[in-house]
């Protein structure tokens, strides 16, 4: 395979940790104390990247004993103990902590049996207003032990499924940790979904209790729900409760119980104690082209997963407030509430993220105290064009990291941070996937940051960039793959009996080996590059480059607000390669506009990945998580028809769709 550019920059670093940071780190502490009591690789005095690298290659290397030291060292609370770490190590299929029984949810609450912080903050929720407001520990407590008694009360059973038709909002967090604490399977959708994007996902796993809002606030409007919420439950014949949650203050509708009556008790919470591998909650794949996967993940392979996580690459802990711009139809959301896995106040903010201005997301960061910010790379791209100065317009001194993910964080973006932010910040891009509800690569506090890069693959995950032949290359693009398992992968998806749904989504190329689906390159540095989706990948003349190399260089330009490219190839073994732009206003893509955007990609990347035509749009379709829909409109370029090639209720725009799908047919045609 041929090696993607590289960024032009000598690999220096933009940012250097501090030798007090690094000694504080808490995965340094845990990297001296699993040497001393697990057989670490002592660390390498006065060499942080040698050091990583040895405990990263350790951890991959010997996957009991490190889930065995994180468990220890997160105090994991086993009510029955496991008879080992990893009794099979086969993908899918990984049997993780057999015969130990535990509880998420007991993990998430634990912060409030410390009477020293009990009346501290455990939530901080913000709305577009931006005055937060406190849910402290004791009370979140309080309130899931009256919920949970209610939904027992209501029948619900270890295994029976709990939905959300939620915001941001703490409710939501009540309601996810009261289904873990009974044993339910908890899965949400955003009130921004149409119904037909609700029932897609919940028909599948045909939930017991529905949770809903009225409707909720968006760029200063009011958005009525009532009429969605009907839907759902004239078409979710499995329901055998509705919780009203009047965000807007409207009347419960008839039948439906009241969020108040069910909270308002004040028992202590009963932990039901289920198997490591029990179904925690259900996420959702795009659905892009079809139905989306529903994917389970387990109460202990999440809560060991999000310890680490947390813990060792993002150094979060009690004092600390997190941030995370999301909402409950992404995974970004579970892993922000399991910040109170480890006694860190987290920060929810249900509104838009540029309302009233674009750096409404900074302000709320200021408001609450945040120390670890986290947003998408799209975000800090439009702070940049919008010419905004958080660092030196609001109070932004407690933020010790900014950390951004959805899609690669182009290197304008690192440097915006650094200049507009601070020139002494942690930035970590990191990179996952809902697949496993965190992340393959990303944040490590002691690593120094390159521009363009993130800064390693994460403990416990053997990442590597393989070739068409399945070897592992270095400093050349790969496919991103997963040679070991991980506690977070799906215990199984949702109405797939026989695995074969599963299996094909990640075994197919690689068996028994983890198969993502993105381009990655991994540095004799030990960083790691995003390239963007391999089954999206332009490919002339035998040069592969991802779709994010494209944006990056194309967006800088103040003229595109955003853009789309896709590869197709055609029926006579050509290839065409349109470029989809999507204008700033005022602009126009008139030939100087034309020649510059050529010679952009022409000089910073490749002459081959020129685009045969640049065509405007009146906007780029995404998923409903924001993601750039690549894979159906190639199909529809294709020539596919619209119905066959896309899920008109996982884009965020449908109406978008049928200006590709009329040039696909044209082409075709022609």
């Amino acid at each position: 395979m041929t090696t993607a550019p590289q960024p032009a920059e000598a690999p220096q670093p933009l940012w250097h940790p501090s030798a007090d940071r690094i000694s504080r780190a808490q995965v340094t502490r845990f990297h001296v104390w699993a040497a001393e009591h697990h057989g670490a690789p002592a660390p390498v005095p006065g060499d942080p990247a040698a050091s990583y690298a040895a405990l990263h290659r350790w951890s991959v290397e010997e996957l009991e004993r490190f889930w065995q030291a994180v468990t220890e060292w997160c105090r994991v609370r086993f009510t029955t103990p496991y008879q080992r770490v990893l009794a099979d190590r086969g993908m899918p299929g990984a049997a993780w902590f057999p015969g130990a029984t535990l509880n998420y949810a007991q993990h998430a609450l634990r912060t409030a049996e410390d009477s020293a912080r009990a009346a501290e903050p455990a939530l901080l929720y913000v709305d577009e207003t931006h005055e937060p407001q406190p849910v402290s520990w004791a009370e979140l407590r309080r309130q899931v032990g009256s919920l949970a008694a209610e939904l027992r009360r209501l029948g619900v059973r270890p295994g029976d499924r709990v939905s959300g038709y939620l915001p941001n909002i703490p409710q939501a967090v009540v309601a996810l940790l009261a289904t873990a604490a009974v044993g339910g399977v908890w899965t949400s959708c955003a009130p921004d979904f149409g119904a037909r994007s609700v029932l897609d996902r919940f028909q599948q796993v045909e939930p017991v209790v529905l949770f809903a809002v009225d409707g909720y606030h968006y760029g200063g409007k009011r958005h009525q729900r009532t009429d969605v919420v009907a839907e759902l439950r004239a078409q979710l014949p499995t329901l055998r409760a509705v919780v009203h949650i009047p965000l807007l203050g409207t009347e419960a509708p008839e039948g439906a119980l009241e969020w108040s009556a069910l909270t308002s008790a004040d028992v202590e919470p009963v932990f039901e104690q289920v198997p490591f591998d029990h179904p925690l909650w259900v996420l959702y794949s795009s659905g892009t082209t079809g139905l989306p996967k529903a994917i389970v993940q387990s109460q202990g392979g999440i809560l060991v997963e999000h310890l680490k996580q947390l813990t060792l690459h993002c150094d979060l802990g009690p004092g600390d407030r997190f941030f995370w711009y999301t909402s409950t139809g992404w995974m970004m959301w579970n892993f922000l509430v399991s910040g109170l896995l480890v006694g860190a106040t987290t920060v929810l903010y249900d509104g838009s993220p540029g309302y009233p201005d674009t750096a409404a997301q900074w302000r709320v960061a200021e408001r609450t105290g945040t120390t670890l910010f986290g947003t998408s790379a799209a975000y800090v791209m439009a702070c940049r064009k919008a010419d905004i100065h958080p660092g030196r317009d609001l109070d932004l001194s407690r933020i010790g990291c900014v950390a951004t993910t959805g899609s690669p964080l182009p290197p304008d973006g690192f440097r915006w941070i650094h200049d507009e932010i601070s020139a002494d910040m942690w930035i970590a891009s990191v990179s996952g996937g809902t697949d496993v509800c965190s992340c393959f690569a990303g944040a490590v506090p002691t690593l120094p940051v390159h521009i363009g890069e993130l800064q390693a693959p994460c403990l416990g995950t053997d990442l590597q960039a393989w070739d068409a032949q399945g070897k592992p290359v270095t400093d050349e693009v790969g496919e991103l793959v997963v040679a070991a398992p991980m506690p977070s992968m799906p215990v199984r998806f949702w109405n797939d009996p026989d695995g074969s749904r599963y299996r094909e989504s990640y075994f197919e190329m690689y068996p028994g080996v983890w198969r993502h689906g993105d381009w990655i390159t991994l540095t004799s540095r030990g960083s790691v590059i995003i390239h963007g989706r391999s089954d999206s990948t332009l490919n002339r003349q035998g040069v592969r480059m991802g779709s994010a190399d494209i944006y990056e260089a194309v967006e800088r330009l103040p003229e595109i607000r955003e853009s789309l490219v896709i590869g197709v190839e055609l029926p006579d073994g050509g290839y065409w390669m349109p470029l989809f732009v999507h204008l700033a206003p005022g602009a126009a893509l008139d030939d100087a506009l034309l020649e510059k955007i050529k010679r952009t990609i022409r000089e910073q990347l490749s002459p081959r990945h020129v685009p045969d035509e640049v065509i405007q749009v009146e906007a780029v379709p995404h998923t409903l998580t924001g993601k750039r829909i690549e894979v159906p409109v190639k199909r529809l370029l294709q020539g596919t028809p619209l119905a066959k090639a896309v899920n008109p209720g996982s884009v965020d725009n449908p109406a978008l769709l049928s200006f590709y799908e009329e040039l696909g047919r044209r082409r075709t045609e022609a």
